[in-house]
């Protein structure tokens, strides 16, 4: 076996995978799809919205932020899991105003393309109905505050030149906001915005004036659902 990886068993089957890396990221170069909604390629895992939870050595975790070890056995697809993802699909959107036909990020949406993928229909849980405050006052961006389900992508994705950080998040539970450092008026240039808005998951960052460059319909998870680049053996960006 080549030097640096190791073997695990997921699903049944024992697949290698890189020492050091996460059960998302050996499943992902296997083929098999654990759905994310915090991870993003190149970003250092939050574990904030525990959609990939797997099962592993018996245990619930969460698949981005746990390393796979030499002989793990790790369980991506049950019942029990797939009825807890979806659950967690469903808080997530009673908790905000997820009105997807309405939404500029609808086909776009990895939180809209999860609750297909897991067939969601009426969410078990009461709807918040949340009436937070969309902020339009920065020239390039608008901040929709009833949208963001603190993944923290922006925050640890999106940085000026210095490397510094541009968002952040201030106060907590359900009054917890995004928050942008203003103080330098260079930092969240347009090319920035149009960053931020893909690396959000959802509709809660959106460059002004470029909502409807894709027409819905022609977008990215219309003609493809979410998981299946994973599955038919791409990376999955």
């Amino acid at each position: 076996m080549e030097q640096g990886l190791i073997t695990i068993t997921l699903n049944g089957t024992v697949i290698h995978a890189k020492e050091g890396q996460s059960i998302v990221e050996a499943a992902r170069e296997n083929g098999v799809y654990i759905p994310t909604l915090c991870d993003y390629k190149s970003l250092p895992p939050a574990g904030t919205c525990r959609v990939c939870t797997v099962r592993a050595g018996g245990r619930v975790v969460a698949g981005c932020t746990t390393p796979v070890s030499h002989g793990m056995t790790v369980e991506s697809e049950s019942p029990e899991l797939s009825d807890l993802r979806k659950g967690l699909i469903e808080m997530l959107f009673v908790e905000g105003n997820h009105m997807c036909p309405s939404c500029e990020k609808s086909g776009d949406c990895e939180l809209q393309a999860l609750a297909y993928r897991y067939r969601m229909e009426v969410p078990r849980f009461p709807f918040s109905f949340t009436n937070r405050a969309i902020d339009a006052s920065l020239p390039h961006l608008i901040l929709e505050h009833n949208r963001c389900i603190q993944c923290l992508r922006c925050v640890r994705g999106v940085k000026s030149r210095g490397g510094q950080d541009i968002f952040g998040f201030k106060n907590r539970g359900r009054d917890i906001r995004i928050t942008v450092d203003t103080t330098d008026p260079d930092a969240l240039s347009e090319e920035t915005a149009r960053k931020a808005m893909a690396i959000c998951p959802v509709g809660a960052l959106l460059t002004k004036g470029l909502h409807y460059l894709t027409p819905i319909g022609e977008r990215r998870y219309d003609e493809t659902p979410i998981g299946t680049d994973v599955e038919k053996g791409g990376d999955g960006s």
